[in-house]
């Protein structure tokens, strides 16, 4: 049988409480979930999963929540959440049998009301197996919806207990990645993954005051990132490539942000010095956009210009995946200090975010 949600405590004596009443919904039937964040994003997934309201027992990645799951649908810095639930069996055979594959029904049946998944797949070690196969089969005549083991909305995955005997089903509550932005209407080879820009500007700082640049900024993930965190006192973006502008102006319209992105080479933009508190980047990495010889050029030129650009107390935030190549930059210049954020997984890649002040 599932794991049942964690029982109210009772009154000791049975006395009522004289505390105050508390919002109707802590009263209701808590589930189990479990955010996904990429590696090296999971300090600020949990910092986000502090401003949920109602959001308890937190052990990492995983916590109880008797909210509507709506609001989980809202975590910017995960790529997706997963309702948990756990059944008492030694193998995923046994949930086979008649009354587990009755609960796991219908505790499906609860995540696709909530997402309204149209079809479904399965995610674990040993998938094509007969167990996993069958399985498969008997989902898709309880449930109603079609087995599609590539692109299957509903994921499903199996792993064992983590600190028990038994099995987790795990069931991603919305048909597509939460990174999956819906604003997203344009992509570009080599675009860089929100999660990440939203981490950006998280350990970057927000202020409504500031006067934020996004040099070479492709489709405009960093750019409507941060609109949609709140207000600033200026936004502006510049790409060499029209083709980038283009898109990033289709992404901007979707999202209905007002920002301002122009085809301007980002070294030669002819701003005046000091028109920026925050300048965000995410610099070619010499694979899916530019090359690495180009890089030993441009990293030098890049730190000097925004240099010149950056406000006396302003700041610099910057991905890279040319990791070597930006420390002996950094090492054979005098104008910023430079401390290390964080560093993520992400497309085969282990980019290093940095943010950099003036010294």
């Amino acid at each position: 049988m599932p794991r049942p949600a964690r029982p109210d405590r009772p009154h000791a004596g049975g006395r009522k409480s004289s505390r105050p009443k508390v919002d109707y919904r802590v009263r209701q039937k808590a589930h189990e979930y479990e955010l996904d964040a990429l590696s090296g994003l999971e300090r600020v997934a949990e910092t986000e999963l502090a401003t949920v309201p109602m959001a308890r027992d937190v052990r990492g990645p995983r916590f109880w929540y008797p909210g509507d799951p709506e609001r989980l649908t809202r975590l910017k810095s995960v790529i997706a959440v997963y309702r948990i639930q756990t059944w008492d069996v030694p193998r995923p055979r046994g949930l086979l049998g008649n009354q587990q594959l009755s609960e796991l029904t219908a505790y499906l049946r609860e995540v696709i009301a909530v997402g309204g998944h149209t079809s479904f797949r399965l995610g674990a070690a040993g998938k094509e197996s007969s167990v996993m196969q069958r399985l498969a089969e008997e989902l898709q005549t309880l449930l109603e919806l079609p087995h599609d083991p590539e692109n299957g909305e509903l994921l499903i995955r199996l792993r064992p207990e983590l600190d028990g005997p038994g099995w987790d089903v795990l069931a991603r509550i919305t048909p597509k990645p939460l990174s999956a932005r819906a604003w997203r209407v344009c992509n570009m080879h080599g675009g860089l993954n929100a999660t990440i820009a939203y981490a950006v500007h998280k350990l970057a700082g927000q202020r409504e005051e500031d006067r934020i640049f996004n040099p070479m900024s492709g489709s405009g993930t960093l750019l409507i990132e941060r609109a949609l965190l709140g207000p600033c006192d200026a936004m502006v973006g510049v790409d060499s490539a029209q083709s980038a502008v283009d898109c990033a102006q289709a992404n901007i319209q979707a999202a209905k942000r007002e920002i301002e992105v122009a085809c301007i080479d980002a070294l030669h933009t002819g701003l005046p010095a000091r028109s920026f508190d925050l300048i965000t980047a995410d610099l070619p990495w010499g694979d899916a956009i530019g090359s690495h010889m180009d890089n030993e050029v441009l990293y030098p030129a890049f730190l000097t210009e925004m240099h010149r650009l950056t406000s006396k107390q302003g700041r610099l935030a910057l991905i890279t995946h040319e990791i070597k190549l930006f420390e002996r930059v950094m090492q054979e210049q005098h104008k910023w200090h430079a401390q290390e954020l964080l560093q993520v997984a992400s497309g085969g890649h282990h980019p290093k975010v940095y943010l950099l002040n003036k010294r």
